[in-house]
């Protein structure tokens, strides 16, 4: 009788959770929101609504399509998002007069000025701690994004 016990004994074994790719990054993201949370809450944003806002604050108008594709977020997700942040008056949804299928998100005055208060969330997280690894580590697991993303068919 082959015991589950003994297997996961095998430092070999590939189910041990420590040989995954996944449980590090699942691990760090979980840990992540709960560093970001506070944070946010104070401007009133989620964290995937910080991700619309960062995008949006690098360059608008964006497609709800352009939008997605960025953040690998499906509009069956990005929507209802985009709906809330309407409705906290920070991004105006309208549909593009040259292709009514298309809805283009701008922010409102009030998105802008949102953004002069959260230039100081990447500091606030990093609480004088020194970044020292902090852009390899990105530029790596920016890599595994790339390489899951080709592996999945996502387009950004």
């Amino acid at each position: 009788m082959n015991d589950g016990v003994a297997a996961a004994q095998d430092p070999r074994d590939p189910l041990l959770l420590d040989r995954q790719v996944c449980f590090p990054l699942y691990a760090a993201t979980n840990l992540l929101s709960r560093l970001y949370g506070p944070v946010l809450r104070e401007l009133g944003l989620t964290y995937p609504q910080y991700l619309v806002m960062l995008v949006l604050w690098e360059k608008e108008p964006q497609t709800v399509g352009s939008l997605g594709a960025r953040l690998y977020l499906d509009s069956g997700t990005l929507t209802p998002l985009l709906k809330r942040m309407e409705a906290a008056g920070l991004v105006r949804r309208t549909r593009d007069p040259e292709d009514e299928r298309r809805v283009v998100i701008e922010l409102t005055e009030s998105g802008k000025i949102l953004r002069n208060q959260a230039v100081y969330v990447p500091e606030t997280l990093a609480r004088g701690r020194k970044s020292v690894g902090i852009d390899e580590l990105r530029d790596s697991v920016r890599r595994l994004v790339e390489l899951l993303a080709e592996q999945t068919g996502s387009k950004r």
